[in-house]
């Protein structure tokens, strides 16, 4: 007798486990999403890798902006399979990360030994930017949809939860990523690779064998009216284009002050603790993406969340134009203080911008077809991921002048860094600009909130 309570009691308790949404789909999405947002740890490595294989950082930084780029277009493509099987691409995400960062090892061992080989290049190109590209945008779709439905009251809080572990992922990689480079001696950039390739398999298989929707979830038919994606889409066109074009260009603004955010805080004289600066931003990317989306939940309209990151990105960033805060180069303790307001609030709400867009999808299209239509919209992602960085470089490498500044190392010595001041200035220009489109998008073209469809 005591053994068969015993029993139904652990059947009990394994039920109510199979049911938990924390077990289901909290903890499998921040598995999933804190193992592919390790993509953004490239430039703790991306020297080390030009350096081993015999070519340019600028040559070897395409592979990043082709994980990207494929990272939103796989996920538009590859959305249909999201929303119909979250397992079998959950699986996909895991086998094609994991696939491609041990490919990417791989390729730099080769380049390592064949200095100077077009072979490795284009090898880390396909690996790191096509392979781990479909691994990341089948991964960070599939615990989506999931989310909202186990936390269908507090949709924000949870998606931001998933979306903040991309984000946090630096911050809790680099320093794990910089100590292996340290510690593995020579050729310690190829057996990182593959290192962190079984690592984070074994991570995003645990998170595909937990995640599950409701029990009590039936997906509609395929062949039910108004079922497809693109016919969803059709009923309220010019919302859509809208949420579109506000991502993509938050996205765009963002990436293109973040990509300079290292050199625009050398201006600023802190040179010392450029370090400790980048993970500080790097909490208020996670922190906006968690933030943000816990505060949309008690907003009626959820765009009032977007009106309020781009305001406050418009106030940031006209405040640091008017007072002239990074062509100051740190002369005035005011000014740095208002330039370092800027890259958090530009952080925040660029991560503030990824973790709502599926539940502002949601609260305009209903549930049906949220993982399909969620894909095509992180296109933008893809296109933002090309034009964001290259649009900042382009203006640095065109306007103002380079300088040098002299910083004195721990052991004494003086060496000379050289910065544009006026160049990452011109930048905040074209940007104010770019938000305030996306600010007069988010008024005029996002209608208000329909009553939600299941």
């Amino acid at each position: 007798m005591q053994f068969q309570s015993i029993k139904r009691e652990s059947e009990y308790n394994m039920k109510e486990l199979s049911q938990n949404k924390w077990v289901r789909a909290a903890i499998p999405a921040l598995l999933l999403h804190c193992s592919i947002g390790t993509v953004y740890c490239w430039s703790i490595f991306s020297q080390e890798i030009a350096d081993y294989i015999g070519f340019s950082k600028g040559a070897t930084e395409w592979a990043f902006s082709f994980a990207i780029f494929f990272l939103g277009m796989s996920a538009a493509f590859l959305g249909n399979i999201v929303e119909k099987d979250i397992h079998k691409s959950s699986l996909i995400a895991a086998i094609c990360f994991a696939a491609g960062m041990a490919g990417t090892g791989l390729f730099i061992w080769y380049g390592g030994a064949h200095p100077g080989s077009l072979v490795s290049l284009l090898g880390i190109y396909v690996c790191y930017g096509f392979i781990m590209g479909i691994g990341l945008g089948t991964g960070y779709l599939s615990p989506v949809k999931t989310l909202m439905l186990w936390f269908e009251d507090r949709k924000g809080l949870a998606t931001g939860l998933a979306v903040a572990g991309f984000g946090a992922a630096k911050a809790i990689a680099s320093p794990i990523m910089q100590a292996l480079l340290d510690s593995l001696g020579e050729g310690g950039i190829y057996k990182m690779f593959l290192i962190l390739a079984v690592v984070y398999f074994i991570m995003m298989f645990i998170g595909h064998l937990l995640l599950a929707k409701p029990a009590g979830w039936h997906e509609p038919a395929s062949t039910e009216k108004g079922a497809r994606a693109i016919d969803v889409i059709k009923s309220k066109p010019v919302t859509f284009i809208g949420i579109w074009l506000m991502f993509y260009l938050n996205i765009t603004c963002g990436l293109a002050l973040i990509s300079q955010e290292k050199m625009i805080v050398k201006c600023l004289g802190l040179v010392g603790i450029v370090g400790v600066l980048s993970s500080v931003t790097a909490v208020f990317n996670a922190g906006g993406r968690l933030g943000f989306s816990a505060w949309a939940d008690t907003f009626k309209d959820r765009n009032t969340i977007y009106k309020i990151i781009f305001i406050l990105s418009i106030v940031a960033t006209g405040l640091v134009i008017v007072t002239k805060g990074i062509t100051n180069m740190g002369q005035n303790t005011f000014l740095m203080i208002l330039v370092l307001i800027l890259l958090f609030v530009v952080n925040a709400g660029y991560g503030g911008g990824y973790s709502n867009v599926p539940t502002l999808l949601s609260d305009h299209y209903g549930m049906k077809n949220i993982s399909a239509i969620h894909g095509i919209t992180l296109s933008a992602w893809a296109i933002a991921g090309l034009t964001g960085n290259q649009m900042a470089t382009f203006i640095v490498n065109h306007f103002g002048e380079k300088t040098e500044i002299p910083h004195t190392l721990a052991d004494g010595t003086v060496e000379n860094i050289v910065v544009n001041p006026t160049g990452y200035q011109t930048v905040l220009y074209v940007t104010l600009v770019l938000y305030i489109i996306a600010a007069v998008i988010c008024f005029t073209m996002i209608g208000k909130k329909t009553e939600e469809t299941k």
